[in-house]
């Protein structure tokens, strides 16, 4: 299983990547490797089976490839030229696998069992509970040095002369199953299967909603192409996304499975604390945020003011103990800030509820900042102000149960999804969910949500309102949060892995290792 996404952030894929691999350690038949692998920089590849090295040195370099995989190596000018030639001689190497089809991009070995304390801590600790610490460290691991976004462009240069892309081949002759979390860069040998875990179909059909629009679109595209052409099989986060993959490639019906994803157990019904909510808000609320101008900081760069100022931390605790005392009311949002989560429709509903109906009505949102945030991080600013909306980052999980149960309202307005965990999680934390109505949020909510047309702020509005505000409200809230339990119930891992030893089965695997790309 590859775990580059794991390496690369905290929810969301990142998240889903941890939790399968843990997940797929509990399968009987299944003898498991991750495949570690970073988005952008080089790694040394640990040590091959026939290099014939001394343990001192052995050990040596599985160092070396940790500190490559957590960041650069500086070894002066010198390890800077050295640094230089391997990675334009990696990137031939590429070029003549993939367009020539000589040599394989081989994965080196690891030894993950000298190195406990960084797979745990830099892989899995954010997603996994401590007891399953012991069941991944017993895996094996692997490391393909390339750069898998230099794998794209390797493929996208082909296509652009030869029309479609083809990719490097990667050395699986000893793997069954090689399990990928999004289209992968790269071709398997012919013993070895290719499975692509589909989450969403988002660069192709809302292109104008992701970052670095020209490259993920383009690589995305490319790449699940080829996946397709080489015979690859699709496991889809949800119907909805199978459906859009299908209505790409409808000839690979009989090669496409719906698995949906898995909840953290760390998401369980708990009893409402809201004596503990001022305290999580201060925390981790965000400070500021500074927009590097054309990705590096420089005088055009801008400071987005997140957090007010105080004087004194005695002013600080006070005023978050005033705003979001044991009796307030908050509506809750868990997502990256980004234009496809639609957050500007949640405010101006918002709005629209603080000047008509309940002007002390709070609004708390969680989520790391990520692209095309300006102007929704300006609208935020003039109540983040006032005290009425909190911009909080980095919340653990056992915070973030708390802040599911006791919002009012989980709101996910998202204009589409994959899957969305965070209606999910709030559910089996026992909390209250308001969801715009796209078929994902159908297919995975169920009637656990209340729903509303993400694109109509009236519509939002009124749907709030009922849940909040109408003469039945306490009894929506009941009926929500009883049926929330019983529908997130079908994300538990104890669901899920049967679904996927049935699947796997399927593939009549040949007793080797399984790799999940993830």
């Amino acid at each position: 299983m590859e775990l580059r996404p794991a390496l690369d952030g905290l929810y969301g894929i990142p998240q889903e990547t941890r939790l399968l691999f843990d997940l797929l350690t509990s399968a009987k038949e299944i003898e498991l490797t991750g495949l570690l692998q970073m988005s952008t920089r080089l790694v040394y590849d640990g040590s091959s089976q026939d290099m014939f090295l001394h343990p001192d040195e052995t050990l040596f370099r599985n160092a070396q490839t940790l500190v490559t995989l957590k960041g650069r190596r500086t070894l002066g000018w010198q390890g800077e030229v050295s640094e230089c030639v391997r990675r334009s001689w990696i990137a031939w190497r590429l070029r003549l696998s993939a367009w020539l089809g000589l040599g394989r991009v081989s994965v080196g070995n690891l030894d993950a069992h000298r190195f406990t304390d960084f797979i745990w801590q830099e892989i899995f600790a954010l997603s996994l509970p401590a007891r399953s610490r012991e069941k991944v460290l017993q895996c094996n691991y692997r490391v393909c040095s390339a750069p898998w976004k230099q794998m794209h462009i390797v493929g996208l240069g082909r296509a652009r002369w030869l029309q479609y892309a083809r990719y490097p081949l990667l050395d699986t002759s000893d793997v069954d199953v090689l399990i990928a979390q999004t289209p992968f860069p790269g071709r398997v040998t012919p013993n070895t299967r290719m499975v692509v875990h589909y989450h969403d179909a988002v660069p192709i059909f809302m292109p104008h909603t992701i970052s670095d629009r020209a490259f993920h679109q383009a690589s995305h595209y490319h790449a699940l192409t080829a996946n397709v052409r080489d015979g690859a099989y699709f496991v889809c986060v949800s119907e909805a996304t199978r459906s859009d993959l299908l209505s790409l490639f409808p000839n690979i019906s009989e090669r496409t499975q719906v698995i949906h994803n898995i909840l953290p157990e760390h998401y369980k019904p708990a009893e409402p604390e809201p004596e503990r909510i001022p305290d999580f808000v201060r925390r981790y609320t965000y400070d500021q945020f500074i927009a590097k101008a054309g990705g590096k900081m420089n005088e055009l760069s801008k400071t987005f003011q997140l957090g007010r100022a105080f004087n004194s931390w005695d002013a600080k605790t006070a005023f978050y103990a005033e705003k979001l005392g044991a009796r307030t009311r908050f509506m809750l949002m868990v997502s990256t800030i980004e234009p496809r989560k639609n957050h500007l429709r949640l405010l101006e509903a918002y709005e629209v509820i603080r000047s008509t109906i309940d002007a002390n009505l709070k609004l708390i949102l969680v989520g790391n900042i990520g692209w095309s945030y300006e102007t929704i991080l300006e609208a935020f600013l003039p109540w983040i102000e006032q005290g009425s909306l909190f911009l909080l980052h980095g919340v653990p999980p056992d915070a973030l149960r708390l802040l599911y149960r006791q919002a009012v309202v989980t709101v996910c307005p998202s204009v589409g999804e994959g899957f969305d965990f965070s209606g999910a999680e709030a559910m089996r934390c026992g909390g209250v969910v308001a969801a715009s109505d796209i078929p994902v949020h159908r297919e995975i909510y169920g009637n656990a949500a209340e729903y509303f047309n993400p694109y109509d702020t009236a519509s939002v509005v009124y749907t709030l309102r009922q849940i909040i505000y109408s003469a039945d409200a306490e009894t929506i809230q009941t009926r929500l949060r009883n049926d929330g339990l019983q529908q997130s119930a079908r994300y538990l891992p104890e669901y899920i892995l049967p679904q996927w030893e049935t699947f796997l089965r399927r593939l009549k695997p040949g007793g080797k290792q399984i790799i999940t790309s993830s």
